[in-house]
């Protein structure tokens, strides 16, 4: 597994990860307005626009292949982390949280995670950090992680 900073070249791979991975284990789960805000946020162009502000996107490979993807804004917070559904449980979503960490800014990461990512968060070190919340009918659980 390698894992790389995103080109341009990559963006419309990303948000097939992202959208296959929402859809596998989110979209059943939140209201028309959440699953549009979701395709709105994953599009190619969004990311792009994303990418040329001070976001870093990253890029999870197996055997050369995207296989995931973790946008880190502003250097503290992770905005994104989609992992291919059939490449999920093997190590992909460690890795784009350790590259993460080496690029963080700040002594702690935020992520905002959806309901059902919350224990893969806790795995990867990080506690809850405030009540559950909504945005745009998207569903999270505030949570932060303190770096060594």
């Amino acid at each position: 597994m390698h894992v790389r900073p995103a080109e341009q070249k990559d963006l419309e791979i990303l948000s097939q990860i992202c959208m296959a991975s929402f859809d596998s284990a989110l979209a059943d789960t939140l209201p028309a307005a959440g699953r549009d805000t979701f395709k709105a946020i994953a599009a190619p162009a969004a990311i792009a626009a994303r990418l040329a502000e001070d976001n870093q996107v990253l890029v999870a490979e197996n055997a050369g292949k995207p296989v995931g993807m973790l946008e880190l804004k502003a250097g503290r917070h992770i905005a994104m982390l989609f992992v291919t559904p059939a490449q999920q449980h093997q190590g992909v979503g460690k890795a784009l949280i350790n590259a993460a960490f080496e690029l963080a800014t700040e002594q702690s990461v935020t992520v905002s995670a959806s309901l059902p990512s919350v224990g893969a968060y806790q795995k990867y070190g990080f506690e809850l950090a405030g009540e559950i919340a909504e945005s745009g009918g998207l569903v999270y659980q505030p949570m932060e992680a303190s770096l060594p």
